[in-house]
């Protein structure tokens, strides 16, 4: 029964007599398609004795009201119509001039119910190289059935994602002009050629940020107000070319040259925007939301560069990320000056602000937009999901488990399965990759570990009634269970 405001699509049914299974075939099938919502019409039930049958199948192929029209395709259907002989050579006749001359093209379509000896679908030479529906085979019968109610009711699977806004980063009065500018590509080519002055050139690249950074620099006059919170997601959204290029140069390194040496020239980058992370040194006065912008900015940076060393498996490198202290004298605590990888993830209040503002009655704004950004980046969102996670997991050995909150998280599939490199650890040699990342000697000091954790709840990150599954992320009944 279709809704109380729909109509139901008005379908007629093309075929030859070829057999009588044929015959018995098409009005199975037709009686599908009549379960399913679809008023279909078909000679064996609408054609009475007495009719006109040629003037019947011209009027239901000319009709308005019949919206579709399903040519059921064997290989006596195709001769019969090439050849423009019995039923189905008339209906040729009378479609072949209506085929071609919908413009929409979606009121005809060819049901294959058979194949030649190579494999081909049979179809009149009229159809010519437009798109079928092949009921040929039982294996995929089910989704090919689903495929024709369907475009019956024009319902198809794939669609468009509605077009969003002009981005941020378009507009003629972005802060700081050109992406094009930053130059990294001449560096990106010298990695993938193996040049021997990459190096160079990417430390002469990444070793001054500021020229950048400072131009995102928030002033005072911009944090006065209420609406705070659209300045700086304007600020981070016009940063977008600039993170991509970023993004591009780690994706390099990690694909082409994840030395030492490129790995310390990342890590020395890194530290030099931890200050733009904290009020300057000469401010006399600040607020806890001035940073707002650079939290987020370099949080996300940071969290790419650990997803492009996962995507291409450099463990390694991704262990020194987490490993290796990063040095920052802040002149106001100058007794610490090496921290670890967790300076780099801060609470950035304005986004909380902003969903209270608008009303937006989201879980995490600053988690939305990560995701959101994450398009076009060339990264799969996985990546990233993996390295929010192996942050948090590493951060609660510090014993304060709210170092590093894995905001990414909350979009972590519920009913999926564990993240690609824990999966794979399943065999034994590739634990031995990747334990070092993880932070463990072995198998047995994981699994004692994670029982630690979740012994205190108050360890496991939780989105309103959903508590983060580690075992299940982590595959760790199954880590190194085979050779």
């Amino acid at each position: 029964m279709t809704g109380e405001y729909e109509t139901a699509p008005r379908l007629f049914i093309s075929y030859s007599w070829s057999s009588a299974d044929h015959q018995a075939w098409v009005v199975e099938f037709a009686g599908q398609l009549r379960h399913q919502g679809i008023d279909v019409i078909l000679d064996k039930w609408h054609l009475k004795p007495g009719h006109d049958a040629n003037a019947f199948m011209e009027k239901m192929v000319t009709d308005k009201t019949v919206t579709k029209v399903i040519l059921i395709c064997d290989e006596v259907y195709a001769k019969k119509s090439d050849g423009r002989k019995g039923g189905a050579g008339t209906e040729a006749q009378i479609i072949t001039p209506e085929l071609y001359a919908e413009r929409e093209q979606d009121k005809f379509v060819a049901v294959v119910r058979e194949n030649d000896e190579h494999g081909k679908a049979y179809l009149p030479t009229y159809y010519g190289s437009r798109i079928y529906i092949d009921l040929s085979s039982p294996a995929t019968y089910a989704q090919e059935f689903e495929r024709v109610v369907r475009w019956a009711w024009d319902a198809p699977w794939d669609v468009p994602p509605e077009i969003g806004a002009k981005p941020a980063f378009l507009n003629s009065k972005s802060l700081a002009g050109k992406p094009a500018d930053l130059g990294s590509r001449r560096i990106i080519e010298a990695m993938r050629n193996g040049s021997a002055h990459a190096a160079a050139a990417a430390g002469e690249f990444l070793g001054s940020p500021d020229t950048i950074f400072e131009k995102f620099r928030l002033a005072s006059a911009q944090v006065i107000g209420e609406n705070y919170d659209d300045v700086v997601v304007d600020n981070v959204d016009k940063f977008v070319p600039y993170r991509n290029e970023f993004i591009s140069l780690f994706t390099a390194i990690a694909q082409y040259q994840p030395t030492p040496e490129l790995v310390g020239i990342v890590h020395r980058f890194f530290e030099r925007l931890i200050p733009y992370l904290h009020p300057p040194t000469n401010a006399s006065s600040y607020s806890d939301v001035d940073q707002d912008n650079y939290q987020f900015i370099v949080h996300e940076l940071f969290l790419y560069w650990m997803a492009t060393l996962l995507k291409y498996e450099r463990f390694d490198a991704a262990s020194t990320v987490i490993d290796d202290q990063y040095y920052w004298n802040s002149r106001r605590r100058p007794d610490e000056t090496m921290h670890n990888f967790t300076i780099f993830r801060e609470y950035a209040k304005s986004f909380d602000i902003r969903s209270e503002r608008l009303k937006l009655k989201r879980t995490s704004i600053r988690a939305d937009m990560l995701k959101e950004r994450n398009e076009g980046t060339g990264i799969d969102f996985a990546y990233v999901l993996c390295a929010d996670f192996i942050f948090y997991f590493r951060a609660t050995k510090f014993n304060d488990y709210n170092s590093w909150w894995p905001e990414t998280l909350l979009y972590v599939d519920r009913h999926g399965g564990p993240f690609e490199m824990f999966a794979r650890a399943k065999s034994a040699r590739y634990f031995e990759r990747i334990k070092h990342l993880v932070g463990v000697k072995n198998v047995q000091e994981l699994s004692a570990y994670i029982s630690g954790l979740l012994a205190d709840a108050n360890s496991i990150p939780r989105w309103q009634f959903d508590r983060l599954n580690i075992k299940r992320l982590m595959a760790s009944d199954n880590i190194a269970s085979t050779p």
